[in-house]
């Protein structure tokens, strides 16, 4: 059904996540989740859930984008609902509350900003595996890696940090002159 009082815009989030690296524990996999994506890794990711800190940046633009806050709203680290909770299963979560609000993911762009692990060989695994959950096409996610030249906590191993910018076509109808 086309709508007549229907408009269409852009609207764009931005998205931040860290996490810091701990020493993996003898009973512990040597895999970390980024993306998506499982990576062998000599440390674990410190964090509530799964750890996965490309995916929660990606949460936190989609919600900004769409005026819905951010993930700690969602998934309350105090809740323990989310503990060990697998990020791609949060996505979903976010990813219908986008479609319910009437958006479309236009295009996705991820900076992972980290020493180690190198992410060259995982980029295209995650942009998939994050397309697949999203339902869109794996061109709409450019994902990228740099480093901090050693500087920082980054610099120093401690941990890993993405930037996560999204652009939303988000379907709105006009009430009274604004848009709802």
């Amino acid at each position: 059904v086309l709508l007549q009082n229907a408009k269409e815009e852009i609207r764009n989030g931005n998205g931040f996540d860290v996490h810091a690296f701990r020493a993996r524990e003898k009973k512990e996999n040597n895999l970390i989740r980024l993306g998506g994506v499982d990576i062998e890794f000599d440390k674990k990711l410190l964090a509530h859930s799964d750890g996965d800190v490309v995916i929660h940046a990606l949460m936190d633009a989609m919600l900004g984008a769409i005026g819905e806050g951010d993930i700690g709203d969602h998934f309350p680290p105090s809740d323990i609902k989310w503990k060990n909770f697998d990020s791609r299963e949060m996505l979903k979560i976010v990813n219908a509350l986008m479609h319910k609000r009437g958006g479309r993911i236009v295009n996705v762009d991820l900076t992972i900003i980290c020493e180690k692990p190198k992410i060259s060989k995982y980029k295209k695994p995650m942009a998939e595996a994050m397309a697949k959950v999203l339902n869109i096409a794996t061109n709409r996610i450019n994902v990228k890696a740099t480093t901090t030249e050693k500087l920082g906590f980054l610099g120093r191993e401690e941990g890993i940090a993405v930037q996560a910018s999204v652009s939303i076509a988000l379907t709105r109808v006009e009430e009274e002159g604004l848009l709802a």
